[in-house]
């Protein structure tokens, strides 16, 4: 692999930002929802493995792979759009306004939220064989996390609110970064807000015991 100097690397995230300002909405939201397939899945995959192996290591090494493919895919998360399309608007491209990038934000989490929710009612389905049993050792641990993600840090009050704001800004930081970083979101717990939007709905079709307005 060549070695790439930071200017050069600056320079590729800021077209890569116009590239995804300038896309159609139809393959924006294609490349969004299979990011968000893609990621839930790995994170799916990490719970599972976590639950057999009961060590938490193994999934926490194995849920960058997921981050890996959809970014060599060339599909979009939220996280990286909240990066790369402000930076080609701050070198004020031709082309890249501030509605164009609110444009881009919203079809890119409704894609990713569509694909993380498909995943959740398929691991729903495939924990409980199509709801006629209940949830085996896999669906009770993302029930769990759900709970403790929502009334887990309601029970702390403001501190509880502030807690979710600092982890949702460390993940979405360390994300941005590099994928080790991902990595080191997922050992140290921070939340990243598209898996949310896998655990919560899992959890609430899995009988967690919080709702929708938690």
């Amino acid at each position: 692999m060549s070695y790439v100097n930071p200017t050069d690397f600056a320079k590729k995230m800021i077209d890569s930002g116009v590239t995804k300002v300038s896309m159609s909405t139809k393959e924006t939201l294609i490349r969004a929802y299979m990011a968000g397939a893609i990621l839930t899945l790995a994170a799916a995959f990490a719970v599972t493995v976590t639950v057999n192996t009961r060590n938490p290591l193994i999934g926490t090494l194995l849920f960058p792979a997921g981050f890996s493919m959809l970014y060599l895919l060339g599909f979009d998360l939220l996280t990286g759009v909240f990066t790369l399309v402000p930076l080609a608007l701050i070198d004020r491209r031709r082309g890249v306004t501030p509605k164009g990038m609110l444009r881009n934000w919203r079809l890119v989490f409704c894609g990713n939220f569509a694909g993380a929710f498909t995943v959740a009612i398929f691991m729903a389905i495939i924990v409980t064989f199509g709801w006629s049993e209940a949830p085996n050792a896999v669906g009770e641990k993302i029930g769990h996390i759900g709970e403790g993600r929502t009334v887990g840090c309601a029970a702390h009050g403001a501190a509880g609110m502030l807690t979710l704001f600092v982890r949702a800004g460390m993940c979405n930081w360390m994300g941005s970064t590099s994928v080790v970083a991902v990595m080191m979101s997922t050992s140290v717990s921070v939340g990243n807000y598209i898996v949310n939007m896998f655990l919560f709905p899992a959890g609430l079709l899995l009988g967690g015991n919080f709702t929708i307005g938690d």
